[in-house]
């Protein structure tokens, strides 16, 4: 059945540009190129699709602003296949989810159905720097013990989870738990009126999960590991609720900040604790939010073990 003229003129064809951008993803496919691999020079681009130069440095472009393809000027420049970072990737489904009513309720609902599945299906792959991370993260979250303050402790719980993430040999799974968390870690702030003590018995019921989680992962426990973890999520999604956690304001817009120092908006205000004057400051899509900034070395500490995939 032919499409109606009235349907037609709804369609909005593609740009040449666009056309060519995914012809250069299928070239990549083809020559089987990884990050750090060069593309073909703009003018055998251009003699190959038979294109004009600005179409091919347009559709270079639009790769550039995917996270796919990085672009050099100068006389030996062109475009370098990049490997897409998380922080861009959730700066799409943030855009995407920018006129959606994301609760925490909605974010535990996932979390509760993959963590363990992300913990049992890692505990087969767990190597000696693996559960080395997972007691340094320990060390840092528990509130009995750790010198970090309650905002970093916080952190520390979630790079629990990344560290298990890494292990695990599931691309997909490990890469929606990885976004998961990263949403945690910007948007995720909890009641200014909930007691310094209450945070500290959320972070000790979490570090308490996580050391059992451990003890049977080493011991490739994987039914246990994955029940631990069921019990784990259940109560800090009701621990979550009590101190009265929620989004922060809408998902925010721009993550391109994040890219290389990652600032990242509290996961907890606490009137006890207010953030440091040189917190980072994080544009929102509701205004201005003060955040604490992280340097890359304080999340590496307990990612030692996490593979290049």
């Amino acid at each position: 059945m032919p499409i109606s003229p009235a349907v037609r003129s709804k369609i909005k064809p593609l740009k040449r540009s666009d056309l060519v951008a995914e012809e250069i993803k299928r070239l990549i496919t083809e020559k089987d190129l990884s990050p750090g691999d060069r593309l073909p020079r703009e003018s055998e681009l251009q003699a190959r699709f038979g294109v004009s130069k600005g179409t091919i440095r347009e559709a270079l472009k639009s790769l550039e602003v995917q996270g796919l393809v990085k672009i050099s000027t100068g006389p030996s420049g062109g475009g370098t296949i990049v490997e897409v970072p998380l922080d861009r990737t959730l700066q799409f489904l943030q855009n995407y989810l920018f006129f959606k009513e994301v609760t925490i309720d909605d974010i535990y609902a996932v979390r509760q159905r993959l963590e363990p599945e992300l913990a049992a299906g890692a505990v087969p792959h767990l190597t000696e720097a693996d559960f080395d991370a997972l007691e340094h993260s320990i060390a840092c979250c528990d509130p009995t013990s750790s010198q970090e303050n309650l905002l970093q402790q916080r952190r520390e719980d979630v790079n629990f989870h990344d560290i298990l993430a890494a292990a695990n040999p599931n691309p997909f799974l490990r890469f929606v738990s990885e976004l998961i968390n990263e949403m945690i870690r910007q948007l995720i702030v909890f009641g200014n009126q909930t007691p310094a003590a209450e945070h500290r018995r959320f972070g000790a019921a979490n570090a308490e999960f996580h050391r059992n989680i451990v003890l049977a992962a080493r011991a490739r426990d994987v039914e246990k590991t994955r029940a631990l973890m069921t019990q784990h999520m259940a109560d800090a999604a009701r621990s979550v609720k009590r101190i009265k956690g929620r989004i922060q304001g809408r998902l925010i817009l721009d993550a391109d900040s994040l890219r290389s120092q990652r600032p990242m908006a509290p996961v907890m205000r606490l009137s006890q604790e207010p953030p440091p004057a040189t917190a980072a400051k994080i544009p929102r899509a509701t205004g201005q939010t003060s955040g604490t900034a992280v340097k890359p070395s304080e999340k590496a500490a307990t990612t030692t073990a996490r593979r290049a995939r």
